[in-house]
């Protein structure tokens, strides 16, 4: 697999944080107004790596998250996927000399072409879904479903149902008002989880992270073992 490779078509994508100029503002944004500490950290925890794991970042952003995982297992083989290359060339830089430990696809998941025997066993995902068109949102997940390994595991963190009147108005405040109501709106009503439920198994919310954003959630869950014949 090349370590790099070009998003295919012009497809559109929004924003790490709704707009374009935003973009250089992102980690900073996320550090103070969605306990980024907190959910990333559940998020590794919940991963609990091993030296033969192969795992993909779906919206690997400015790649925060794949340096903590990749810091929790150095030799755990780690793919970022991400669409936007002004955000993808933040992460590389982040790594800096070992950006080349990292496989990078900048493009869709759906434009991704793994190497013959290279399957992963975990997905991860972080703040994508609630930016993603609401047909677009089922599709991401059942590619990942048909991505993984039998019985393999997906890890969610994302702006799910918001439960209480306070978060639901912060949300409408904050994520609502830059990516738009129309994509973000699916996931306050619940429809994320009605999706994980339908598609994987066991699937499971494990912690809730109330934040000046909204609620953030992280799911687990694990693809269909394959039937005995």
């Amino acid at each position: 697999m090349p370590r790099t490779s070009l998003p295919s078509g012009d497809r559109s994508f929004t924003p790490a944080l709704g707009k374009a100029w935003l973009t250089p503002l992102y980690d900073a944004a996320i550090a103070i107004l969605t306990r980024e500490s907190a959910w990333r950290d559940a998020l590794v925890r919940a991963a609990d790596l091993k030296p033969f794991d192969k795992v993909i970042d779906v919206g690997s952003g400015t790649g925060t998250l794949l340096r903590q995982m990749m810091s929790s297992c150095p030799p755990a083989e780690l793919l970022g996927v991400e669409p936007d290359p002004d955000v993808l060339a933040i992460a590389k830089k982040k790594f800096g000399s070992a950006s080349h430990i990292i496989q990078w696809h900048n493009g869709f998941l759906d434009t991704l072409n793994l190497d013959r025997g290279w399957q992963p066993n975990k997905i991860i995902s972080s703040l994508v879904l609630h930016q993603v068109p609401p047909e677009e949102k089922r599709a991401i997940l059942e590619q990942i479903a048909a991505l993984l390994k039998p019985g393999g595991m997906v890890l969610i963190a994302d702006y799910m149902r918001q439960e209480s009147p306070l978060m639901r108005r912060l949300f409408r405040l904050t994520v609502q008002q830059l990516d738009g109501l129309e994509d973000t709106q699916p996931n306050a009503d619940g429809l994320i989880e009605e999706h994980l439920q339908e598609i994987f198994e066991d699937a499971e919310r494990l912690r809730v992270f109330p934040t000046a954003t909204g609620a953030i959630s992280l799911w687990c869950g694990y693809s269909k073992k394959v039937p005995n014949s």
